[in-house]
């Protein structure tokens, strides 16, 4: 679902050139002169919030295209209306362009680098734990606990998944043996092959916000989109009321297909799906038989459609905001796609220590060597040093809402169109979650 991108209206606007909020400023063909539409930048921030924040009346002006230093009150002002509407807490200013990944990773503290053995088998104690526990409370609950009993070991066995995802990245154990053996463990259970994910994962790191190279979320391309109208229909579901829990689509379509992988990489891939087919052909069949096909149904498959929930939802809040631009490769700049382009996003503590720390997630694409129990005091560096630049909320409705309701086609100037913008007879779907999804920040 690649399709080219071009920077963001926000972060075009930038450093440069802020005009008056009380302007629109239309087009015009005469040379040296440039309009930019402004007073509809603002609409397209806040028309989906049905008019949580009223916008001023603009009229139309011409601007001779001389940069100008913007007001700093203004372009603050404005990033705070964003913020509002869109459910974050604050949206960073654009990152210059001369600043490299290098001048952010060297402003860290060495120790946030820091492997701790105690610290990371501690990780593993915790998910450990905290699964069986969630097993048990399975097996005594109530039916009508039941859902609790899931949404806890649901994300207790995602604590895995964040377990295998740190060996992944070489940064769980100074042991590198060790990491690939508790990496694939640590996967089985979600039946998630633990070297194909590897490999496609490091691509999303290396290529992050990228056109048609990153692996992660990227936006719906419009000339697929209007391809056909079985697949029309299939996306507005996938990127609408089904988006929590679309990364089974991408679990089945990355992970599985030998020709998707490079000649050097087939063997390990060819070794991790043998583990997963064997977990599947030894375990599944031992739970049927000792709890029955409702056992299955209980102990494995909702807490992993609950994994599955928390996979899909942190990974679209991690990159996924209409001010957050795709580009293509000519006009990408790694420091700015992964400072400016990554979210932290705070859950709820319980969330937090089950899961680890993934979603302080800024400091973990700044430098995948970071391991996750180091996130938090690379998080408050990058505070300290680069706080204008981040992007950063707390988990709320608005925040899905947006995701969920506004992002989803890609455009030129405006990063995201959404389904009922363009086929508003087709989009009930999307029409419903802006009926019935609460609109709380």
């Amino acid at each position: 679902m690649a399709c080219r991108l071009a920077d963001s209206s926000f972060q075009f606007m930038g450093p440069r050139q802020t005009p008056s909020r009380s302007h629109r400023f239309t087009p015009h063909n005469s040379t040296g002169i440039c309009y930019l539409k402004w007073g509809s930048l603002l609409r397209r921030g806040f028309k989906h919030q049905q008019g949580l924040i009223s916008t001023r009346r603009t009229k139309s002006v011409q601007a001779v295209a001389t940069p100008v230093a913007p007001s700093s009150s203004e372009s603050a002002d404005y990033r705070k209306q964003l913020s509002e509407s869109y459910g974050f807490r604050q949206i960073g200013e654009p990152l210059p362009e001369n600043v490299t990944l290098k001048d952010i990773v060297n402003t860290l503290p060495k120790e946030v680098f820091d492997i701790d053995d105690v610290k990371a088998w501690k990780t593993v104690l915790v998910s450990a734990s905290s699964y069986a526990l969630g097993l048990f409370m399975i097996s005594k609950a109530p039916w009508y606990l039941l859902p609790l009993a899931w949404a806890w070991t649901g994300t207790a066995v995602t604590g895995f998944f964040v377990i295998g995802h740190d060996c992944a990245h070489k940064s769980f154990t100074r042991n590198k043996l060790v990491e690939d053996i508790v990496g694939t463990l640590a996967f089985l259970p979600l039946i998630y092959p633990y070297e194909p994910w590897r490999f496609k994962h490091d691509r999303h790191h290396a290529k992050t916000n990228m056109l048609s190279e990153d692996t992660a979320w990227l936006p719906v391309c419009r000339e697929e989109f209007d391809s056909s109208p079985v697949l029309r229909k299939a996306l507005i579901y996938a990127y609408g009321p089904f988006r929590p829990w679309m990364s089974i689509a991408h679990w089945l379509k990355c992970h599985f297909n030998l020709k998707t992988f490079r000649p050097n990489q087939v063997k390990r891939v060819k070794i991790s799906l043998a583990c997963v087919f064997a977990f599947i052909a030894i375990g599944w069949p031992l739970i049927v038989y000792k709890t029955g096909i409702v056992g299955w149904i209980k102990f494995w498959l909702m807490p992993w459609l609950g994994y599955h929930f928390w996979m899909s939802t942190f990974t679209m809040v991690h990159h996924t905001a209409p001010h957050i631009p795709f580009k293509s490769s000519d006009e990408w700049n790694a420091a700015q796609a992964q400072l400016n382009g990554t979210v932290h996003c705070n859950y709820p503590n319980w969330i937090e220590i089950l899961c680890h720390d993934i979603n302080v997630h800024i400091p973990h694409h700044i430098s995948t060597k970071i391991p996750s129990y180091n996130l938090r005091a690379a998080h408050q560096s990058l505070q300290e040093n680069w706080g204008k630049y981040l992007n950063e909320a707390t988990w709320n409705w608005r925040l899905m809402k947006t995701v969920m309701t506004v992002c989803h086609v890609y455009h030129k100037e405006q990063n995201y169109i959404a389904f009922d913008k363009l086929v508003p007879e087709e989009s009930q779907p999307i029409t419903f979650l802006k009926k019935v999804m609460p609109d709380y920040a």
